[in-house]
């Protein structure tokens, strides 16, 4: 089996859509997301290698220095599968962006570290 980074998007607009919501609406859908994505991880629980998590503010690091940035990354998570097109299978359907405001799950192969 090989393991297969998945990393969670959501763009700016999605995420501003989900921000006029009244809030008694988006602690539905938030309640909603949530069970839907807990009742994902169980059904998928011998494929995940790690929960990942949500992520924070970007700095990114050049050989000018370290600055503030912005990306589209919103999560990961890494499950492992006999192939890439398996893996991203797994996130068919997927409450990220079926509940959530999420755009996408994009699935990327870990290699192995060159010797």
């Amino acid at each position: 089996m090989k393991k297969y980074m998945a990393v969670f998007t959501g763009s700016p607009d999605a995420m501003a859509g989900w921000q006029a919501l009244d809030a008694t609406e988006r602690q539905r859908r938030e309640a909603e997301g949530m069970q839907a994505w807990k009742r994902w991880v169980e059904d998928n629980a011998q494929a995940i290698v790690d929960n990942g998590a949500p992520l924070g503010k970007t700095k990114r690091v050049t050989k000018d220095g370290i600055g503030d940035a912005r990306n589209n990354l919103a999560a990961y998570t890494v499950v492992q599968a006999a192939s890439q097109e398996a893996a991203a299978r797994l996130f068919e359907g997927h409450p990220h962006f079926t509940i959530f405001p999420g755009d996408g799950v994009e699935i990327m192969e870990c290699l192995p570290m060159p010797q």
